[in-house]
């Protein structure tokens, strides 16, 4: 894997999904993170399993090629109950992969719970109480329709995070309150 650039980073965000795959893009200056845009790339009216691979490459390329990141975060795949759906999921996650080592550019896969806990403090945090932690710290406003959009974002954001956790000034915290209390900067 090649070495991330310094200083100024973009980083794009996938949670890879097969009905939508939610995606963010952030501009990291030193410390501060900052929102370039989020969205969903919806494939529910397609039958096709491999049109809906073919569609995540060519939106995952497209995103690639408009904003130029530095490094890609994606959402790791969770075992749930039904295996095909665990299937579907990594193929997606392939595809988006391919994409950006098509570019040359570092992947890096960060589990749900590791998301969660990097932006909320809590690994058991619940999509809305994600969503929410990112409005605070990226300072929007408007609700995406797809909280996919939004665990595309953290993603991102983890992987910002994850810098300051490499350097041995990473921390664990006890539960939401005292991550806020920590982090009442990113904040404000």
């Amino acid at each position: 894997m090649q070495k991330e650039k310094a200083k100024e980073r973009i980083i794009l965000g996938i949670d890879p999904g097969t009905v939508v795959l939610g995606y963010g893009v952030i501009r990291e200056q030193g410390n501060n993170i900052s929102l370039i845009t989020m969205g969903v790339v919806k494939m529910g009216h397609l039958d096709d399993h491999a049109l809906k691979l073919q569609r995540i490459f060519k939106k995952t390329t497209a995103l690639i090629e408009e904003y130029k990141p530095d490094s890609v975060a994606l959402e790791a795949p969770f075992y749930g109950k039904n295996i095909q759906v665990m299937l579907k999921l990594g193929r997606a996650q392939g595809v988006a992969m391919a994409a950006a080592l098509n570019f040359d550019i570092p992947i890096f896969e960060y589990a749900p719970r590791k998301i969660k806990q990097s932006v909320t403090g809590s690994g058991n945090a619940t999509k809305e109480q994600v969503a929410g932690m990112l409005k605070s710290l990226l300072k929007f406003n408007e609700t995406p329709e797809f909280l996919d959009a939004t665990d595309g974002l953290a993603a991102a954001v983890c992987h910002s995070f994850q810098k300051n956790a490499s350097t041995g000034n990473s921390k664990s915290y006890s539960g939401w309150s005292a991550f806020v209390k920590d982090n009442e900067k990113r904040i404000k």
